[in-house]
């Protein structure tokens, strides 16, 4: 059972990890809103524990950034507030639980166990163009009948790709949408990924889904190219 921690408080982040980890979960732990995001949408999670009150994106906008994307993994939201409003607003924006600080350690373990059985709420669509398919639930592509393996990353950028099918997408936008909004390393990393993609879901089919928009970015044919 894996777990993303998304927690700014160090010494609690700590805690709550050597104890999940001694009941037998796999737990990855962030400090701030947009590596949690980050995370959230790159790999693949049982369940998210998301604090409310953190640097970045604060839990709010991450979780909605999450439900906007297609990520429908579980999420428990964790904060010092004990409102009815801010409840409401953690369900309003796709939260599945919440747990108000102070809490017991033995009440977070079992809200997550009941999570993890429970699933995600929303199975998600599986992505089209053409005979391309993406299916995020499963996190499986295909062209036609044959099943295409790709990294991490690629499935990531090819998920993007396919939620704006027939949009032309920037460089910046894939880079905030697909590694991070901090990213400070060369833009070039898109086009080096855009040609893995290629290799994988066009050359071998003689296809020609991901274009190049000279001067604005990629555009992912809606046809499947």
């Amino acid at each position: 059972m894996r777990v993303l921690l998304v927690e700014d408080e160090v010494r609690l982040a700590e805690n709550v990890r050597r104890g999940l980890s001694a009941e037998g979960f796999v737990v990855d732990v962030v400090h701030n809103g947009t590596d949690g995001l980050f995370n959230a949408e790159v790999n693949s999670y049982d369940v998210v524990v998301l604090d409310i009150m953190l640097p970045g994106l604060n839990g709010y906008e991450v979780c909605r950034r999450m439900r906007a994307s297609g990520v429908w993994t579980p999420v428990l939201m964790l904060t010092a507030k004990d409102g009815e409003y801010d409840q409401t607003d953690a369900f309003d924006l796709g939260a599945d639980d919440y747990l108000t600080k102070p809490f017991s350690f033995l009440v977070l373990v079992a809200r997550l166990r009941a999570l993890i059985r429970r699933g995600a709420p929303v199975r998600p669509a599986v992505l089209a163009a053409g005979d391309l398919t993406l299916d995020p639930a499963t996190r499986t592509v295909r062209r036609a009948e044959e099943e295409i393996t790709l990294t991490p990353r690629e499935f990531g950028l090819l998920h993007f790709l396919m939620r704006h099918r027939g949009d032309v997408v920037s460089k910046p936008d894939i880079l905030e949408s697909v590694w991070d909004a901090n990213y400070e390393g060369d833009d070039n990393v898109v086009e080096v990924y855009i040609g893995y993609l290629r290799r994988k879901i066009d050359q071998p089919f003689g296809r020609h889904a991901i274009e190049t928009i000279r001067g604005a970015g990629y555009r992912l044919a809606a046809g499947g190219g």
